[in-house]
């Protein structure tokens, strides 16, 4: 299965956010979008370590699966400039006897020119709101273990849940969006064909 870190509403309409002398406007993708998002992912994870480079691909096999939800996919601009993308796609949690519905977040990205301004945290917050909006609980993600905390992400394996990945349990992490979405969930995260490349 791909190995990788991410780094660093209903019809959702724009989400203006203030940083510091740069308004960002947030809004779900839309097909003309696609060539740029493709650009800016190969920018945003060009010089990650833990990356295979290989996100830009991802996402466009995930616009084709069933676990695509158009409203989950979005970006950033300022001044008219695509500078941010985010995606949450549908996966389960599943047990001997159960399976549960989550998101996974991967990935997110910001253009290198942009990162460090709080971008990608915007991002973040927008992608659970509008996931909350959507009736989704939980959010599922491989990441950095110094980064994602800070927006309410635990440890998974605090939730019983665990990764298909040979990585340390401190990247393997879980948010619940609604208190006591993950009470009673336990198992493996399975993730759609398409993360396997």
């Amino acid at each position: 299965m791909l190995l990788f870190f991410a780094s660093f509403v209903q019809s959702f309409e724009f989400l203006a956010v203030n940083i510091p002398n740069m308004p960002l406007h947030i809004r779900p993708e839309t097909s003309d979008d696609h060539p740029a998002v493709f650009t800016l992912l190969g920018q945003a994870f060009r010089d990650e370590p833990y990356s295979d480079h290989q996100e830009q691909f991802l996402v466009e096999r995930l616009r084709e699966s069933d676990a695509f939800i158009p409203e989950l996919s979005l970006v950033g601009e300022v001044d008219g400039q695509l500078v941010g993308y985010i995606l949450l796609t549908k996966i389960q949690i599943r047990n001997e006897t159960q399976a549960f519905e989550s998101l996974a977040l991967a990935p997110v990205a910001v253009l290198p020119s942009h990162q460090k301004q709080g971008i990608g945290g915007q991002l973040i917050e927008a992608a659970h709101a509008a996931a909350r909006n959507l009736g989704y609980g939980s959010v599922v993600l491989l990441g950095h273990a110094g980064y994602y905390p800070r927006f309410g992400y635990q440890r998974a394996e605090s939730f019983g849940i665990s990764l298909p990945f040979d990585v340390p349990p401190d990247n393997c992490m879980a948010i619940e969006l609604v208190p006591g979405a993950l009470d009673g969930v336990s198992g493996m995260v399975v993730y759609p064909k398409e993360f396997e490349g």
